[in-house]
């Protein structure tokens, strides 16, 4: 029986974000408890334990890192989860290979390339024959080093990121195939010379919708493992930002790169459609008041917590007061209001000033009185298929504040909008509502989408700001579109 290790060190950096991810701002999992927290969550994890259970393998666990995502991780951070992820894998004697789950955008201080870093570290003391087989994020920024420093890449198929299970499962099978000799992964890499507005990242609308369907169909060739497509992450200002295509063949260098041309080619040939033409906060809360379909989820892109922001934007929330808007629920990262929520009391009435507290560049506090409906320790948990693909979630100490007929939701931790547990475990019934703002940018749809009357997109500023010319890039590749 092979002896197969699995782990994982996964954060997505946003380099415009100036707050740092320390050590403490990550959850991490060793050992033992790795089985029993990841086991039965849709991520990748649980792919890779389900996979080899399956085949009668035990999983031996090491280290699973996970951090909101937010600026870049310092050096002292990354020193200690790397050494913590090499150490329990020199702890298991005669390892067999490794079944890694990366991110494929984490930047570190010292380290732009710091998914290319952890495989490199792996390298020197496991060897160039070792077999490591990594997933990454469909936002990876894909490096040469990372197609380099591993055996085989495979990349989430879904924005929002909906399959993460099965890719953990497509790892663990590869990795046994490569174990017995059955096939020898040879990858390729493809970079169009171009940032993709994160709009046009839903894999279930063009161009991405194509490109996702024409590598499905070329990973129905037997010579051919994986198609990978990355839309990339531009929030990140790094040489290796983008768009990448990785095919992984069975030994076949020139097919990988001739697939992974074509792939690269057809996102380029789409670039001149990606036209923006969004509404701002002002005109956004208008349609959302006059709509007759309900309820209106408005998606504050200018404040993405998925992509790094502080998720106190105050920006639309402004407009939805200014307008007299009714029936909204609006959830913002403020655990010092929280706090004042807490001394206060619930059934009490209180006078806040909410969000903008973070930095300038996402509104200013807002003014709101209202009374105290529910303090909750944030603790909640998703069961279904959303993005992230995981089960357990903590959004701190939070409170819910009745302003008239709408709902202000207070969290002491940044809490991205993957799941309607979020607001289901306070007791509000998404349905019911008129208009709910969401933080993000596409990966909240697999739980919105379903229930939403009608979704407006919103151009607010803010460190997603959904157009990459508000940013100054110092450190991509030049020319690229669409900065040049």
């Amino acid at each position: 029986m092979y002896k197969i290790a699995l782990g994982g060190i996964m954060h997505e950096s946003n380099t415009f974000n100036n707050i740092s991810t320390e050590f403490d701002a990550f959850s991490y999992t060793i050992g033992e408890d790795i089985l029993s927290f990841w086991k039965d969550s849709h991520h990748e994890v649980g792919g890779f334990i389900q996979g080899l259970e399956k085949q009668g393998y035990t999983p031996y666990s090491t280290l699973m890192a996970t951090a909101t995502p937010a600026g870049p991780v310092t050096d002292d951070a990354f020193e200690k989860l790397t050494n913590m992820l090499i150490q329990e894998l020199k702890a298991i004697p005669n390892l067999d290979g490794l079944l890694l789950a990366l991110h494929g955008a984490m930047v570190v201080e010292s380290f732009p390339d710091a998914d290319g870093e952890v495989l490199q570290r792996l390298r020197e003391i496991f060897g160039q024959s070792f077999p490591i087989v990594v997933t990454l994020d469909h936002h990876a920024n894909v490096s040469e080093q990372m197609v380099d420093q591993s055996t085989a890449l495979i990349i989430y198929k879904t924005n929002p990121h909906i399959d993460q299970r099965q890719r953990g499962k497509q790892a663990t099978e590869l990795m046994l195939r490569i174990l017995r000799e059955e096939i020898h992964p040879t990858q390729a890499l493809a970079k169009p010379s171009m940032i993709l507005n994160i709009l046009y990242q839903n894999t279930s609308a063009e161009p991405m919708l194509s490109i996702i369907n024409t590598a499905n169909q070329i990973e129905n060739d037997e010579n051919v493992l994986v198609a990978n497509v990355a839309a990339g992450y531009p929030y990140a200002d790094v040489s290796e930002i983008g768009p990448s295509f990785v095919i992984v063949s069975d030994n076949n260098q020139e097919l990988a790169q001739t697939h992974a041309d074509q792939l690269s080619n057809m996102l380029w040939n789409s670039h001149d459609q990606l036209t923006l033409n969004l509404p701002d906060a002002s005109c956004a809360v208008h349609k959302a008041i006059h709509s007759d379909k309900h309820p209106v989820i408005l998606v504050e892109m200018g404040d993405n917590i998925g992509g790094g922001s502080p998720g106190d934007s105050t920006i639309i929330l402004e407009e939805l007061i200014k307008q007299n808007a009714s029936g909204f629920v609006a959830v913002l990262y403020d655990p010092v209001c929280v706090q004042s929520c807490i001394k206060s009391g619930v059934g009490n009435e209180i006078s806040l000033q909410v969000g903008g507290k973070t930095d300038q560049l996402h509104g200013n506090p807002v003014a709101i009185t209202g009374k105290i409906r529910m303090i909750h320790d944030g603790h909640f948990v998703e069961t279904e298929a959303r993005h992230g693909g995981q089960k357990y979630h903590n959004q701190g100490l939070t409170a819910v504040v009745s302003v008239e007929d709408s709902l202000v939701v207070l969290t002491s931790k940044r809490q991205t909008p993957f799941s309607l547990q979020q607001l289901l475990s306070l007791g509000i019934n998404p349905v019911e509502m008129r208009i709910i703002v969401v933080k993000a940018a596409i990966a909240y749809r697999a739980a919105y989408e379903p229930i939403a009357g009608k979704i407006i997109e919103v151009d607010t500023p803010g460190l997603t700001a959904v157009n990459p010319q508000h940013f100054i890039y110092y450190n991509v590749r030049r020319p690229i579109f669409p900065l040049d």
